[in-house]
């Protein structure tokens, strides 16, 4: 019978612990469970002049599919976990997940703690086939990241999706897990992966001006999802953010009733819908024509706020 992967935050960071001590990168090896036909691993070279290779898992598709999904994992960033969605992604839609840069298959061994560094190095993903959109989705520590990523208008860019977004502000198990964390790399030998967590989530609150940066220069549609039961990264944090932050368009934010802050640990049919919701549908010639003039009338106001250093008006 094929092994389970541990789920939740603590099981999260024992499977970090007991796959460190085995020297693996991936709990349960994701070709155990998946032939290559559905999910394979992937690797490739990372943005900048970094020289790393990143690890990330994808759906194969004889020809390019419509729908580029990237997702941005959190921290501890393992693209395993996404496996199971990545399975039962309908045949018309593609998916890469990544392991970000410091953690499983992906290089540096060292803690890469600037989030600008880590949007930079990922920057390859979001190459598209001629036609084809991309959706950009970034979970937990993962949405500063694709924040700034989208921030760089990559080709195809149709949307941005954060999910259960980590916003500096801790929830309780977040709170007690870092405090912990903290206490165990004085004294143990922790885990690289468990360490590198440890240290990203702690430093990233004076970062996130970066991130509000980058969200007020975005002109494609940007959805927030985020679980009632988030105990890691409250939901509040969230709300408090779409409430205050000026974007060339209006956010759009998704209460997941019953929803924790692994959204991906769930029935997979459920996530997929929810990214499916993100998508825009399909629209006549001349109504796609007006919201492209619409983007560059967005990125015009933008441009006349920033220069004479304003916020955009509310749309």
């Amino acid at each position: 019978m094929a092994r389970k992967r541990p789920k939740g935050v603590l099981e999260l960071g024992w499977a970090c612990v007991e796959s460190g001590l085995a020297g693996r990168f991936e709990h349960v090896p994701t070709a155990e469970l998946y032939a290559e036909s559905v999910v394979k691993r992937i690797t490739l070279p990372c943005g900048g002049d970094h020289g790393w290779t990143l690890s990330a898992l994808t759906t194969p598709r004889e020809k390019p599919a419509p729908w580029k999904i990237v997702v941005v994992t959190g921290a501890p960033s393992w693209a395993e976990y996404w496996a199971p969605v990545l399975a039962e992604l309908p045949s018309d839609r593609e998916m890469v997940v990544v392991d970000r840069p410091g953690y499983a298959g992906s290089q540096p061994v060292e803690y890469v703690g600037d989030i600008r560094v880590q949007a930079e190095a990922l920057m390859p993903l979001l190459s598209v086939a001629p036609g084809q959109r991309l959706l950009l989705v970034g979970q937990s520590y993962g949405a500063a990241i694709t924040s700034l990523m989208a921030a760089r208008r990559p080709k195809g860019l149709a949307g941005l999706v954060l999910l259960s977004g980590y916003l500096g502000d801790p929830g309780p198990t977040a709170r007690m897990l870092v405090k912990l964390g903290q206490v165990l790399l004085r004294f143990l030998p922790v885990p690289r992966d468990l360490r590198n967590a440890v240290l990203e989530v702690a430093g990233q609150p004076g970062q996130l001006v970066h991130m509000r940066q980058a969200l007020e220069r975005i002109s494609v549609p940007i959805h927030l999802i985020h679980g009632d039961l988030d105990d890691f990264a409250p939901i509040e944090t969230a709300e408090k953010l779409v409430k205050e932050l000026r974007t060339l368009r209006p956010m759009r934010f998704r209460r997941v009733p019953g929803g924790n802050h692994f959204l991906n640990d769930g029935p997979a049919g459920d996530l997929i819908a929810e990214l499916e919701a993100c998508l825009p549908r399909q629209r006549p010639v001349l109504a796609t024509l007006g919201d492209r003039l619409g983007d560059v009338a967005d990125a015009a106001r933008y441009l006349w706020a920033d220069l004479f250093r304003r916020k955009p008006a509310a749309a």
